[in-house]
C-alpha cells in the first residue's frame, strides 16, 4: 500500500492530512501524521490563554479527537532521523521505529532560539505552544500571589506576537504591571501595514506599555536585563523576559542534505524539496517562491494556503496528473490587542479596529479551525457563553 507519511502536525502537516484525506483516491493510501505531542495547536489564539479569555480544550484539542473518521493514523513520537535516499523516518516513540514512505511531507515548526544572548536560555520564556504558556502562567500566578507592588515584565521582540503579549498581559496584571516592549528596529511591527501599526501604537500606549525601540537585549539575569540602546546600555530589574526573537530549526533538520535558503530548507514553487520530487515542506522550515517567484513569508496564513496545494500535488504525483505552483493571496492580518480588542488589515488595504475587527478575527479564525465538529463545537460555545453568564449573574443576585 502506499504510504505518505507527514512530520509535524501544525497547520501546514495537520491541514495536508485532513486535506489528502478527502481527495479522490482510487485506493486510500496509508497516511501517518506524526508529531511529538498528542494535541494540535491553534497558534493565533495562545494568546487567549493568558487572559482566560479562551480554554485551553477550544484552541489545543487533541489529535485522536480531530482524526477520529478520517482514515488517517497518529504517531505520537519525536523524529530522530530522515534517510532521503533509503525513503526512511525513524521516531522515537519511547523506543526507535522506522516508517517507510512513498511520500514524504516536513512540516515540522520552527523552534524560538534561545542562545542568542546570555542568559536568554537559562532564565528568558519563549511563547511558542503550551509548554511555554504554562511556564508563564505558573510565573504570573506566583507573583499575583505576592504581596510585591509592582510586577515587571520584559518582552523581546516588537513583531505581532511580542505586541499581542505585551497588550494581554499589562490587561491581566493593570495598574500591578510595568511592561517594557523592546525591539531592535526603529518601529513595531516592522511587516505590517501604517494604519496597523498606528493601531497597535496607541493600545500600547493606552495600556502603559514601555516601548523601546532601537535598542536590544544583550544579557537576560535571574531578576534583571540589560539592553543596549543607541547611545550607552542600562541594566533593569524585571520579574519575567518573554522572548519572541527569531526562528530556528533542530540539528537534524539543518543537516538533511539539501539545498538550504536564508537558513531554511529551499523548494520548488510545487512545494518539493529541491533535488527531491517525493518529499514536500511547507511552513516555517520552508523557503518556499509561489508562482510569481516570490518568496513567502513563514506564517500560519501561508501554511493554511500552502497545506490545500501540498495535498493536490501529493495526490497529483501519485496519480499522473499535472501539479500545480503555488500561489500565495495575502488576505490581511490579525493581531490580538488586549481583552476583547483587535486590528484587522484587510487585504493589505485598511485596517480596523476595536470590537468590529475583535468579531471579525474570531469569526476567521473559527473558518480556519481544521475540522467541522471543532467548528460547530467552539462556535456553540461562543454563543452560549454570554448567556450562561447572564444567568449566573441573575442566580447570583437573587
Amino acid at each position: 500500500m502506499t504510504r505518505i507519511c507527514i512530520l509535524g502536525g501544525g497547520f501546514g502537516g495537520l491541514y495536508t492530512a485532513l486535506n489528502l484525506s478527502r481527495l479522490p483516491w482510487a485506493v486510500m493510501p496509508e497516511i501517518i501524521l506524526v508529531d511529538k505531542s498528542d494535541r494540535f495547536l491553534f497558534t493565533p489564539f495562545l494568546y487567549e490563554l493568558v487572559t482566560k479569555e479562551m480554554q485551553e480544550w477550544e484552541i489545543a484539542p487533541t489529535f485522536a479527537e480531530l482524526l477520529s473518521n478520517t482514515g488517517i493514523q497518529f504517531v505520537q513520537g519525536l523524529v530522530t532521523n530522515i534517510d532521503l535516499e533509503s525513503k526512511q523516518v525513524e521516531v522515537n516513540v519511547g523506543q526507535p521505529i522506522v516508517l517507510d514512505y512513498d511520500r514524504l511531507l516536513l512540516a515540522i515548526g520552527g523552534e524560538t532560539p534561545m542562545n542568542l544572548v546570555d542568559g536568554a536560555q537559562e532564565y528568558a520564556i519563549p511563547f511558542r505552544n503550551l509548554k511555554d504558556f504554562y511556564r508563564l502562567n505558573s510565573k504570573l500566578e506566583l507573583l499575583e500571589a505576592s504581596n510585591r507592588e509592582k510586577i515587571r515584565v520584559c518582552i523581546a521582540g516588537g513583531g505581532s506576537s511580542g505586541v499581542e503579549l505585551a497588550c494581554k498581559i499589562a490587561d491581566r496584571l493593570k495598574d500591578r504591571g510595568r511592561v517594557r516592549l523592546v525591539d531592535r528596529n526603529s518601529q513595531i511591527l516592522s511587516n505590517s501595514t501604517q494604519s496597523t501599526r498606528q493601531i497597535a501604537e496607541l493600545a500600547l500606549s493606552q495600556r502603559g506599555v514601555w516601548t523601546d525601540l532601537n535598542t536590544r537585549v544583550s544579557q537576560v539575569g535571574d531578576e534583571e536585563v540589560t539592553l543596549d540602546y543607541t547611545n550607552g546600555s542600562d541594566t533593569l530589574p524585571v520579574d519575567i523576559v518573554l522572548w519572541t526573537v527569531g526562528s530556528t530549526f533542530s540539528k537534524m533538520l539543518r543537516d538533511l542534505p539539501v539545498e538550504h535558503k536564508q537558513g531554511a530548507i529551499a523548494t520548488e514553487a510545487t512545494l518539493q524539496v529541491k533535488g527531491y520530487p517525493y518529499v514536500f515542506a511547507i511552513g516555517d522550515l520552508a523557503s518556499c517562491v509561489d508562482a510569481q517567484d516570490h518568496l513567502v513569508p513563514a506564517t500560519a496564513q501561508v501554511a493554511f494556503q500552502q497545506s490545500q496545494y501540498c495535498a493536490w500535488n501529493i495526490w497529483a504525483s501519485l496519480n499522473q496528473k499535472s501539479l500545480i505552483p503555488f500561489s500565495y493571496i495575502p488576505l490581511g492580518e490579525f493581531i490580538s490587542l488586549g481583552i476583547d480588542g483587535a486590528t484587522a488589515s484587510i487585504l493589505g488595504k485598511f485596517s480596523i479596529d476595536g470590537l468590529p475587527a475583535q468579531a471579525m478575527r474570531r469569526f476567521a479564525y473559527l473558518l480556519r479551525m481544521p475540522t467541522f465538529e471543532h467548528q460547530w463545537k467552539i462556535g456553540t460555545h461562543w454563543l452560549t457563553k454570554p448567556l450562561i453568564e447572564l444567568l449566573r449573574k441573575s442566580a447570583a443576585s437573587s
